[in-house]
């Protein structure tokens, strides 16, 4: 990499799975508002469904997810019981409208929950609302979790995809995160699944993580790929310890420099690439028939909060404590807080906390930074087709950041402007030239690669 460009490494940009992000959003979003929402839904649109298990039985210190650990299950009871009634309030706004496209199960750990909870919320979802005979029910898994019961209880409730978490199979980095997961449990739960006719299986790989080196990162992608995952994700470990205290337990001394990051990246993605899979985006590979290969060749790729995504819903709605929810208007957050989203609940009332309303200029850069997130380019006729005016402004600022001499990371090519192989490690950085907030916002983020 140029040295102009490696400089920005270190820079700290938001990962994009919405604009505007999630740190400007405001309390002006509230209960009321998103009930507008709700009930402005089109009876034929599709819908997706979030759903947030904010609980894990052991906390992993890498982690930067809305989650708390506990040792007994009677906070996961009630706050089932919480999130069935949300389930029931929200089916009772919408009316029926809409048909259920995709259903995502994460957290947290929503495979702690006993295969009976598994089950029963997987009814009430049916029961509530109409899901189409080919939706997709995808489950993030935490290998250490699973058992014979719980494997069935997934299959009860229809999974189509499953997401496994393997991070690095090293041992001292294992241990360096508070997460020890054996590479042949891993394989057992991906056999398990398959059995139960699971057509896709996902894996998840971290670079950047403490003590991890260019020889594990190695010898993971070895073993992940002996599994044959139909997809694969790789991100890059995001230490945020002022957001989430635990990761204060990691030495930022074990963490690899912002060009070891990158070389850790780089080699996995050449490894996954040379063994047939096509890459996806910033982070993301699939095998060439999966579906969000073709999307992605198709020009349909999606970025919304769970990564890249083949999902086409304008709508996806969101369930639990801190969950985001999607709407044609804008975006909701639930409550953080376990007990307080309980409370809300109870009472009957959405548990909306914040959110942000699209403006016209904001869907015109979203739709810039998301075609940027997902093909590296975007087209400057269809950017004025869109959005008229504004997208010419977004024009002329494109055409600023593509003459900004030798350290420029888009060029123009015919009608496109077009972020470069070389550049292409940095494309937050890239997507972060077209954010009105960014500069206006006191929040802080993870670094670029």
């Amino acid at each position: 990499m140029r040295p102009d460009l490696s400089a920005k490494l270190g820079e700290s940009v938001p990962r994009y799975t919405s604009y505007p992000t999630a740190p400007h959003f405001h309390s002006g979003i509230d209960a009321q508002t998103v009930r507008g929402w709700l009930e402005a839904i089109e009876p034929s649109s599709e819908i997706s469904l979030y759903l947030h298990v904010p609980y894990c039985d052991k906390l992993c210190w890498f982690c930067a997810c809305h989650t708390k650990q506990t040792r007994h299950y009677a906070p996961v009871t009630s706050f089932l019981r919480s999130l069935h009634a949300e389930i029931e309030t929200v089916a009772g706004i919408v009316r029926g409208k809409g048909r259920i496209r995709a259903v995502h199960f994460g957290g947290g750990s929503p495979t702690m929950l006993t295969p009976s909870d598994i089950v029963a919320l997987g009814r009430r979802l049916r029961a509530e609302f109409d899901l189409l005979d080919d939706a997709s029910v995808s489950v993030e898994i935490e290998p250490n979790d699973m058992d014979e019961a719980r494997l069935e209880a997934l299959a009860a409730i229809g999974m189509t995809r499953a997401s496994l978490g393997v991070q690095d199979f090293d041992l001292k980095v294992q241990k360096a995160i508070n997460r020890e997961q054996s590479f042949e449990l891993t394989r057992e739960v991906v056999d398990g699944v398959r059995a139960r006719g699971v057509k896709s299986v996902n894996l998840d790989l971290l670079y950047g993580l403490p003590h991890q080196t260019l020889e594990s990162i190695a010898m993971t992608v070895e073993q992940v790929l002996t599994l044959a995952p139909d997809r694969m994700a790789l991100f890059g470990y995001a230490h945020v310890p002022w957001f989430k205290k635990h990761q204060t337990m990691i030495d930022e001394a074990w963490l690899p420099d912002s060009m070891q990051r990158l070389a850790q990246s780089r080699l996995a993605a050449q490894m996954i690439e040379a063994a047939g899979y096509e890459p996806i985006g910033l982070d993301h590979f699939a095998k060439p028939d999966d579906s969000l290969a073709v999307a992605a060749m198709a020009g349909r790729l999606r970025r919304n909060f769970q990564g890249y995504t083949e999902d086409q819903c304008d709508t996806l709605i969101g369930f639990g404590p801190s969950s985001i929810s999607r709407y044609r208007q804008g975006y909701a957050q639930n409550i953080v807080a376990t007990g307080e989203y309980e409370k809300a609940v109870a009472a009957g009332r959405l548990a909306t906390a914040r959110g942000i309303e699209l403006s016209p200029d904001d869907r015109a850069r979203g739709w810039v930074i998301e075609r940027l997130m997902c093909d590296f380019s975007f087209s400057a006729i269809e950017l004025v087709e869109l959005f008229g005016e504004r997208g010419q402004k977004l024009l002329l600022q494109a055409s600023r950041l593509a003459t900004n001499g030798s350290g420029r990371l888009i060029e123009l090519r015919n009608d496109h402007f077009v972020v470069p192989a070389e550049s292409r490690a940095l494309v937050r950085t890239v997507a972060a030239k077209f954010d009105k907030y960014l500069q206006t916002g006191t929040a802080r983020h993870s670094l670029a690669v």
